[in-house]
């Protein structure tokens, strides 16, 4: 599997704001929209979420910005960078699940192609059908809709739900927490990169801390086990439901094609279940 950069996402996420024909302004926050994501991106979030579910690079993003050089170069250029702090004024960029936006667009393409579950000329035969209308990203083809939508769900199905990368996601997070209780790494270590991080913890004689990294390094097995579990989650669902634009209006999937709806439907009952994981040693 090919390796996938938070960079490459926010030049992907640009990229395809620019492709739809959004605003330069609405590009540039498509390219700033993770640009405070720390090292070990959402793996973070166990030890500094917000008060209200926010991830930590979110609550981070005004601080960072500010401390950075990019409020004079966007200055030079007549922008204020506080119009990029919040994503709520960029429908293209961010809309809520199940609707279509760039960032979930794109890290759906980049996840599906670098594991092989399709490849990049499907997606470039999916983007010619692409375009916005009323602020929504629509498809004009009921065939792509349904190819985006299928396609997403065994995306949350074998990559981002799979059992192996809940249990390494957990595992990590463990460290990271044990890390930080320890005080072996510190919140300002969260802007080293993963390697700095990962060298800063590793590098510590901690017996705890050695135990867990031997857990990750050995690449263990995950098992579903309702007896003594080692970890009881309940995972995030990840589904789309694209709108279509057809006869001069929006018309969602679920609307047009029975089946996927009651395919989406059964998906979403199936994975509202928790799960009792097991760390195969």
């Amino acid at each position: 599997m090919q390796p996938v950069t938070r960079f490459q996402h926010s030049i992907g996420v640009m990229w395809l704001t620019q492709r739809l024909g959004c605003s330069l302004q609405e590009q540039i926050a498509a390219l700033l929209h993770d640009i405070s994501h720390t090292a070990f991106s959402h793996v973070i979030d166990h030890v500094f979420n917000g008060p209200n579910g926010e991830s930590y690079h979110e609550l981070k993003k005004e601080e960072y910005l500010e401390k950075s050089d990019i409020p004079k170069v966007l200055g030079n250029y007549g922008f204020d960078w506080r119009d990029f702090i919040s994503e709520d004024n960029y429908p293209i960029l961010e809309q809520p699940a199940p609707a279509l936006c760039a960032d979930r667009l794109d890290y759906f393409f980049r996840d599906g192609i670098a594991t092989g579950l399709f490849q990049a000329k499907e997606v470039n035969k999916v983007l010619m059908h692409l375009s916005v209308r009323d602020k929504l990203i629509c498809v004009n083809k009921i065939e792509e809709a349904r190819w985006l939508a299928y396609n997403y769900m065994k995306a949350d199905e074998l990559i981002w739900s799979e059992l192996k990368a809940l249990g390494l996601y957990e595992l990590m997070a463990q460290l990271t927490q044990t890390g930080f209780l320890k005080s072996i790494i510190t919140e300002a270590d969260v802007w080293l990169t993963d390697q700095q991080l990962w060298n800063k913890v590793s590098s510590s004689p901690d017996p705890e801390l050695q135990f867990q990294i031997l857990q990750i390094t050995k690449v263990p097995d995950f098992v579903l086990a309702d007896k003594y579990p080692w970890r009881i989650l309940t995972p995030k669902i990840r589904t789309i439901n694209p709108a279509l634009w057809m006869d001069g209006k929006k018309v969602l999937l679920t609307d047009l094609d029975t089946d996927f709806r009651s395919d989406l439907t059964a998906y979403n009952q199936m994975k509202q279940r928790i799960l009792p994981l097991q760390l195969v040693r």
